[in-house]
């Protein structure tokens, strides 16, 4: 008994010791493939090669944000965002497996291929610029070859990828059938060519073709684009998948912008120019714009140029804020309101002395600018300020600013510069020309009485249409200039974020003053240089005005006597109650021919009033009081 007993105690403590023993082992096994582990985590270095075979890293993919949209005045879209997909196919999905089957793999090969001359087909009627054969003969040539990338036709939109997908062999999807569907955002512009350059647009990371940002899209497109999103890919057998261990961060959208363009304006206004220019082939360009008398809000714009010998006018250019010119005769104005402003005549039938119309004291006018206006006042002694102004009579208005700014020009030069015709204001658009006003103080030019001459009838200084525009538009709002303005506000989803609107730059004449120029400019187009707009469907107030471009050496003619013409008519309408103001410029080649203000400009300006006129029922009652 007691021999069992000892038996059984070694054989016990046989086991604890084979216990113990196994325990230390998988301890010090445990302590050892720890440390294994953190050596590991922290010293461990694979072959970088081996590592981007067997594990490759996650890469970050923007995410575009929808672009906000660009609308009218009304809410009609002038440019928006719309999904495009280019269909491309990979001929080889499938190949290694059916290959891989050696029972059944050439029977799912032959139906495949029987499924792709299906596809083929329909796709000949969707993308028809190449026939069902030889799209059978891409994809069998691709497959046969590893394409994995087989491009078909051009991007279609979404109602075309709907029909797409259904086809036969791409409604099995990417991975069975090969379809391959990148989705890409292009910009619609459903008006055409409506408002084009004012509109705009933006070319991403290409710096050889110019200006990458113009208009509003360019002006704006911090507010347009919105915010990118980046999600995270990563490379696997089957392709290129999400990683979704790691952060994604979702795009914010791009706000809309509604601007003061009147789509129906602006197409009343395109026509209206484009009608008269078109055929003119010495022309160069021309613009037109008009705004709201009492907002300063831009209902149309329209900019046409003819790029070198191009036979078709297009937007490619904004002339009425980019090109600074001598505005010719519709600066008179600008001496009028001065003269008026400054007591120097009390009333516009004050009369000054003909004087054979030569400017007394001043000499070295440039004979093609100083035009002496003897055929018109050769045979009276006095003639009236008024009906100087109505036959632009640059003697007239030569002679107001010597007589009365003669002994303190730095008024004159002062008084333009209140007026905001020597400043390029802040704009809706990059582009604004600076405009150009000599002065007594500029020691680099040498100042006489002819500088101050030819200011007071339009050459000299220089300026943009859009400034232009401005001082007439003051007039018409009864002496207060508004800023010119395209945004109305900004939205998001409809709701108003950012509201921008009318603001005033300046009172720049009285009330009375504003009437009595008024008067003036009615009686230019009732009896004076701008006739052919007496019998539009209202009233219309306004100047003509014609300057030449200059060559080298400051003349005005090239070698063969040709001029290069600037034709200004510039005005608003109804007379009796201005709610709109207008301005239309044409800019000519070297020509033998003349494009004078009241031409072309006062046409197309009546063209202008009778389409908005015959579609604003604002004009009925103001004309009925008229009457």
């Amino acid at each position: 008994m007691e021999a069992n007993e000892v038996k059984t105690k070694k054989n016990r403590d046989r086991i604890g010791v084979i216990l113990y023993v196994a325990y230390v082992f998988m301890l010090l096994a445990s302590v050892l493939l720890f440390a294994k582990i953190v050596g590991i985590q922290i010293f461990f270095k694979p072959n970088p090669k081996i590592e981007s075979a067997l594990t490759p890293g996650s890469r970050p993919r923007a995410i575009e944000p929808a672009r906000g949209n660009i609308i009218d005045c009304n809410g009609r879209l002038l440019a928006m965002s719309c999904p495009t997909y280019q269909i491309a196919m990979d001929c080889t999905v499938m190949r290694e497996a059916f290959a891989k089957d050696k029972e059944k793999g050439a029977e799912r090969e032959a139906r495949w291929l029987s499924e792709a001359k299906e596809l083929c087909v329909e796709l000949a009627k969707v993308f028809p610029e190449k026939t069902a054969d030889e799209y059978w003969k891409l994809i069998t040539n691709g497959r046969r070859n590893g394409k994995k990338y087989l491009r078909i036709g051009k991007p279609v939109d979404r109602n075309v990828y709907n029909r797409v997908v259904k086809f036969p062999l791409f409604r099995e999807g990417r991975y069975r059938g090969g379809l391959i569907a990148e989705q890409q955002n292009v910009r619609i512009y459903p008006y055409g060519k409506l408002a084009r350059r004012t509109i705009g647009f933006v070319r991403n990371n290409r710096s050889d073709v110019g200006n990458t940002h113009v208009g509003l899209e360019g002006k704006f497109d911090y507010v347009l684009h919105g915010r990118e999103g980046v999600e995270w890919t990563r490379k696997t057998d089957v392709g290129t998948v999400l990683d979704n261990d790691s952060t994604k961060t979702r795009p914010v959208d791009g706000r809309d912008i509604r601007t003061t363009l009147n789509i129906d304006y602006q197409d009343i206004a395109y026509r209206a120019l484009h009608d008269e220019i078109k055929e003119e082939s010495d022309l160069e360009g021309a613009c037109l714009v008009l705004i709201e008398a009492s907002t300063g809000a831009i209902r149309a714009m329209v900019n046409l140029y003819r790029d070198g010998d191009s036979p078709s006018f297009e937007e490619v250019s904004n002339l009425a804020i980019g090109r600074s010119i001598e505005p010719g005769s519709v600066f008179k104005t600008v001496t009028l309101m001065q003269v008026l402003s400054d007591g120097h005549i009390k009333s516009l039938d004050e009369t000054i002395p003909t004087n054979h119309g030569v400017i007394k004291g001043v000499k070295g006018v440039p004979q093609d600018v100083h035009i002496l206006d003897h055929e018109r006042i050769h045979h009276i002694n006095s003639i009236s300020v008024i009906d100087g102004f109505k036959i632009s009579s640059n003697y007239v208005f030569g002679t107001l600013a010597v007589s009365n700014y003669g002994k303190k020009p730095m008024r004159f030069i002062e008084n333009i510069h209140s007026y905001k015709l020597g400043e390029a204001f802040d704009f809706d658009l990059a582009g604004l020309a600076s405009p150009t006003i000599p002065s007594p103080k500029d020691k680099n030019r040498y100042w006489s009485l002819s500088d101050l001459a030819v200011m007071g009838y339009g050459y000299g200084a220089r300026v943009t249409p859009m400034h232009v525009l401005c001082f007439y538009n003051a007039i018409a709002n009864k002496g207060k200039m508004m800023k010119p303005y395209l945004v109305e506000d900004i939205e998001q989803d409809g709701v108003v974020k950012e509201r921008r609107g009318p603001a005033l730059m300046s009172t720049i004449c009285s009330r009375a003053v504003a009437d009595t120029l008024t008067r003036a400019l009615k009686a230019v187009t009732e009896e004076g240089t701008a006739r052919r707009l007496k019998d539009a469907r209202c009233n219309v107030a306004g100047k003509t005005g014609t300057s030449f471009g200059t060559y080298a050496g400051g003349k005005y003619r090239d070698e063969q006597g040709r001029r290069k013409y600037q034709g200004t008519f510039v005005g608003f309408f109804p007379a009796e109650d201005p709610r709109y103001s207008v301005i239309c410029t044409v800019f000519s080649k070297p020509t033998s021919k003349q494009f004078q203000g009241g031409g072309i400009p006062a046409r197309a300006v009546k063209s202008l009033v009778n389409g908005i006129y015959s579609i604003d029922p604002c004009f009925q009652p103001v004309l009925t009081a008229a009457k």
